[in-house]
């Protein structure tokens, strides 16, 4: 294979046939690949790939839908909580951007569940979307090289994740939740507990490094009892919220990771408040009515509506001019006490 790579990088414009050739398959099976289309082997699959990356090869079909007057004029949108309605922000930041040009949007939510981000991908490509923002769930990303291989601008938001070429936005995690864990050992906190979802989370991974920093820096070792993650919901962080209120020893101040781990533990506290009395909460992500929680709160702060919209500009470029670097993008946060 390396020989025909060799002899195809100095063509100015690779064919399917070209891929096929290197990767040893048939050009139906290449274009069924670049289409998203299903019943190909993963073994296949990644050769396609690999070949189309090595030759540089881009769709023709794509590359005339981005001439005036071809586009379908769709954007697609993955996230993966509907119900939550930061995601909801991120969203309207997208529409807010896309739509001056007449675009529309195709959302879909993939519940955190690669198979289900795979199988909106797939159809999306097959709609013949003129770009893809994804929130990714992480895991197996075959289905965004997919879309990267077939010439659709991609744009990874709120997360990053490796093996894939395409543009991303991020918010500063780490750098904000260290600022929010500091302030709890300022006050003299050393019993905290950390409230996240699961650790396969590219922004629970981030957030949970700047609360471990926080720590390191103020020379405060860290109790691993109270470090819980895997919650993905409200209720399964109102739980672990419970369990840690009526332990023996339990923590005297909470760091929440992210919105949802914020609200399942201001519930629990509500029906503890003999317990709540002193606890003080430091919660990463706004939410709503924020503002008129009876309980000592501080929020790290971003603009999930700016999220969206950076996201959407980074597709928008792309379709004017898609050459260039990937760009990475990083929002500050602010903390409200």
């Amino acid at each position: 294979m390396t020989g025909r790579l060799a002899k195809n990088r100095g063509s100015a414009a690779p064919t399917v046939q070209d891929v096929a050739a290197a990767a040893g398959v048939s050009p139906m099976t290449v274009s069924r690949v670049l289409s998203g289309g299903p019943n190909v082997r993963p073994e296949k699959v990644q050769a396609v790939l690999e070949a189309a990356a090595a030759l540089g090869y881009r769709r023709n079909e794509n590359a005339r839908s981005l001439r005036p007057g071809q586009r379908t004029g769709l954007i697609g949108v993955i996230i993966t909580n509907v119900a939550n309605p930061y995601y909801a922000q991120v969203q309207l930041g997208v529409e807010e951007i896309v739509t001056t040009d007449g675009m529309l949007l195709l959302v879909g939510n993939s519940g955190e569940d690669i198979e289900r981000e795979r199988a909106l991908v797939n159809d999306f490509i097959g709609r013949k979307v003129d770009g893809l923002i994804v929130v990714p769930a992480g895991g197996d990303v075959t289905h965004l090289r997919t879309a990267v291989a077939a010439g659709i601008p991609l744009a990874l938001a709120s997360r990053q994740v490796d093996g894939v070429t395409a543009d991303v936005v991020l918010v500063d995690d780490e750098n904000g939740a260290r600022d929010g864990t500091a302030s709890l050992l300022a006050q003299g906190h050393r019993r905290i507990a950390f409230l996240g979802n699961r650790a396969s989370v590219f922004t629970s991974r981030r957030r949970r490094l700047g609360f471990e920093r926080a720590h390191r820096e103020a020379g405060v070792a860290i109790d691993p009892d109270l470090m819980r993650a895997g919650q993905n919901d409200d209720a399964a962080a109102h739980d672990v919220m419970v369990e840690l209120l009526t332990s023996e020893n339990p923590p005297t101040a909470v760091f929440s990771a992210n919105n949802r781990n914020t609200i399942g533990a201001l519930r629990a506290l509500a029906e503890h408040p003999e317990l709540a009395a002193e606890m003080r909460i430091v919660a990463f992500d706004d939410f709503e009515l924020s503002g008129l929680v009876p309980f000592d709160l501080s929020v790290i702060e971003h603009d999930p509506r700016e999220l969206g919209r950076a996201a959407a500009r980074m597709i928008m470029q792309r379709l004017g001019a898609s050459a260039g670097e990937p760009q990475l993008v990083e929002l500050p946060t602010r903390f409200r006490e």
